[in-house]
This record gives C-alpha cells, structure tokens and sequence, in this order.
C-alpha cells in the first residue's frame, strides 16, 4: 500500500504527533517549489551516436512540466493570500539558472540552485532537498510527480520519507486551510480526496491547472530577483549513485504497415505472426 493512503496518513500523524503540533498556524506559508531543467516536450528527443546519452546541444530546454503545474499552482495560492513566500529550486549546472529565472519571472519570490556538474538521482536530490527544507522550514514542498526525463515518480515520495511528513501525489485539486491541505488526487478507481496536516509533500499532476504564460516585463524584473548557488558537495549528504546508466538507444522503428482487403486477410496475417 503506497504512502498516501488514507491509513498511512493516519499512522504518520499518531507517530509523529509531537512535531504535527509543533507548527504555528500564525507562521507565514512558505512554499518551495523544486524544478528540473529537461528537453522541452515540442522537441523530438535524438540519442547521440555514440549511445552516450540524449542529445543536448543546440536543443530547447525548458522547466519540467510537471513542476512547472506545481509552481502555478503555488503562485495562485500566494496570489490567494494562503502563502507569503514561494521559493524556486534546482539541482544540476550552470544551466539550470535558466529555468529558475523563468521560475522567478512566472512569479517566485527567490531562487537557490545546489550546483553539481554531476548527474544526480532520485534519491540524492531527496537528500538535498531535505537540506534546504531543514533551512527555510517551508510548510509546503510542492514538486512536479515526475520529470519527463527520467519518469522515475520517485523524489516526492522519497522527500516525505526522509523528512517524516504526510504526502498527497497526483494532486488534481489543492485547499489549503490553516494547517490543513486537502488534495483531490487521482487514482486507477476516479478520484480520491486526503486532508494532511502541513508541513507536507505535495506533487501535481497534469490536470491541476494550466501554467501562465511569462511575458516580457517579467522576465527582466526577474534579473533582480535573488538567486541563491550553493554547491551540492558541501551539503552533507550521500551524492553517490547507486544506479549506473551505461547505454542509450532509441526505440526501434515501427515496420511498414500493411493493407488488408477483407477481416479474414486480417486473420490470417495475425496467424502468421504468432499473434493468434
């Protein structure tokens, strides 16, 4: 039963029952928002030759779209007055300041960026994630479900595990209420709906709303807006991969369809392929 069911949250909530009380409703929301640079999704993604990897050079890079739902839907609660304060996020190189400042011109109050020149997985970014929470004390982390690069779906829920809060994925519909967020979510069966205590691990998914578009204007006021850099190796945390990606295909091309003139033609063709 994966954490976010109901009876999970109940549990989590007795367990950790000391540290739900400890928050203050009076305390200013502040919501962080991580965000992850990739290959825009119009962009048709070309292995390089030499199997090493996607290509990257000359290609249009955008904010995940997935955080980039969850950033929107952080802003609009700042807008709504739910929130004071949304904080952009990213892991990765130089480049990813890029995005943070498309983050900053969509809305985001400041931006910190861990820099790495090295590939990091799930687990470390939920490891420096956690670092940065244990220093801004958000009461909201809200994060994308998956990256379109990967498709791991796995950072949010590992972020719950390591900090020891409620999470609501696949969040389709988001109220905040005082201390309370209560997350429409879907699932195989339609829609299910939690109430969490904050703080606590959010991810949208793709019908959540619709992100704005950034205009000009925006884009040069984000220029003085803060970026925080900090370098990923002076956290102190575990940055070694456990999983290690030693080649890059792309997926075979689809065979020369074939016309059939009648359903028994059809029959008869699957029958030679082994299909019936």
């Amino acid at each position: 039963m994966p954490l976010g069911h109901p009876a999970d949250i109940k549990l989590l909530h007795y367990a950790t029952e000391f540290e739900f009380k400890s928050f203050s409703t009076e305390q200013p929301m502040k919501i962080l928002v991580p965000i992850k640079r990739v290959v825009d999704y119009n962009v048709r993604v070309r292995v390089k030759s030499d199997g090493s990897g996607v290509e990257t050079d000359g290609v249009k890079m955008s904010i995940n779209p997935f955080d980039e739902i969850a950033l929107e839907e952080a802003l609009r609660l700042k807008e709504a007055g739910i929130a004071e304060e949304v904080i952009v996020i990213s892991i990765g190189s130089a480049d990813v300041q890029q995005q943070l400042r498309t983050g900053l011109a969509m809305g985001a109050d400041r931006a910190i960026h861990l820099s790495t020149d090295q590939a990091v997985q799930p687990l470390t970014v939920a490891r420096g994630l956690l670092n940065v929470i244990e220093k801004e004390q958000p009461q909201i982390v809200f994060l994308g479900k998956q990256a379109i690069d990967g498709d791991n779906n796995q950072t949010p829920q590992m972020l719950a595990a390591l900090w020891g809060r409620p999470q609501a994925t696949y969040a389709s519909k988001v109220e905040v209420n005082g201390s309370t967020a209560r997350v429409t979510r879907e699932v195989d069966a339609g829609l299910e709906t939690l109430e969490i205590d904050l703080p606590a691990v959010l991810s949208s998914d793709l019908r959540l709303n619709e992100p704005r578009f950034v205009k000009l204007p925006d884009i040069m006021k984000a220029k003085r807006k803060p970026l925080e850099e900090q370098p990923l190796a002076e956290l102190d945390i575990d940055t070694s991969a456990d999983l290690q990606m030693t080649h890059f295909e792309p997926p075979p091309k689809r065979e020369r369809g074939e016309m059939l003139d009648s359903p028994q033609a059809l029959v008869d063709a699957l029958k030679n392929k082994g299909l019936l």
